[in-house]
């Protein structure tokens, strides 16, 4: 089980980047590669990997493929988890996030 004894801002990123992937970014159906998705958040592919492993475990990430694989947020299972969850409050801690990277107006 992940346990951030201190806000992991790399998790956040991945997190925060996934959850607000729309097709316009790249990702077919919102489904996107570890690759892509390091590029985009600027972190080496290992660490992303590694944060996509620990929101996958948490229930929040979906998974599909093989080589390569392609990964989804899950809205559906952010939604049902316990508002007390470490990871939940991580990435719903909206006090240090610039929405314009996320979004255009």
């Amino acid at each position: 089980m992940y346990d951030c004894a201190t806000e992991d801002k790399e998790l956040k990123k991945v997190g925060l980047e996934l959850m607000f992937m729309t097709p316009e970014k790249g990702a077919v159906d919102n489904w996107i590669t570890a690759v892509e998705l390091a590029k985009m958040v600027e972190l080496p592919v290992d660490t992303v990997k590694k944060k996509l492993v620990i929101l996958k475990d948490a229930g929040i990430v979906r998974v599909k493929g093989i080589n390569p694989k392609y990964w989804k947020f899950d809205d559906y299972s952010f939604q049902r988890m316990p508002e007390d969850d470490e990871i939940y409050l991580l990435l719903c801690s909206f006090d240090d996030v610039d929405f314009d990277k996320y979004f255009q107006y």
